[in-house]
């Protein structure tokens, strides 16, 4: 089986060929080494030096050179949004205090669907919403930062480190 052993960051990736494309929700894209098959059904084993955060838009390379696009999984999230922006802190630390992922924008937050969390949202004066989209929750304080590593002539780019973490 034709194995992958690099990434390429999405802002890094320049030419080469793409083979197929793989669709992960944010769980399976926190991997180290795995067997994965296209969604044009190349089958590869991904195979890489640490476990890697793969990105949406990201790009595995396989031993041959030939490049599979990564793409990030719609998901069922709840979109939180508050009047304020002290109201969204005070929201994003009550979420952050059940130790559940958590993707922070400038306005508002993505969870995981929950309907507990959901209403105690609104019992604290917010919104949450049931959106379908990727979700890209937060590395953690431990994870090293988001930084991408640095990157050889060689075109592989190395992957940002991150940690293991709980998913319901």
């Amino acid at each position: 089986m034709i194995r992958a052993t690099h990434v390429i960051r999405r802002d890094r990736l320049g030419g080469g060929e793409i083979v197929d494309r793989i669709v992960l929700d944010h769980g399976d894209r926190h991997r180290r080494r795995m067997a994965m098959q296209g969604v044009g059904g190349l089958a590869f084993l991904l195979d890489l030096h640490e476990a890697t955060v793969l990105d949406d838009g990201d790009a595995l390379v396989l031993e041959n050179g030939r490049l599979v696009w990564v793409e990030a999984a719609r998901e069922a999230l709840l979109e939180i949004r508050a009047a304020s922006d002290h109201a969204l802190k005070r929201l994003i630390w009550h979420i952050g205090n059940r130790h559940i992922p958590a993707e922070i924008t400038a306005d508002a937050v993505y969870i995981a669907h929950d309907h507990v969390l959901a209403e105690m949202v609104r019992g604290l004066g917010g919104t949450a919403e049931a959106v379908d989209r990727p979700f890209r929750p937060e590395g953690g304080a431990y994870a090293g930062g988001h930084s991408h590593g640095h990157d050889h002539a060689h075109r592989h780019g190395h992957a940002h480190h991150d940690h293991a973490h709980a998913h319901d």
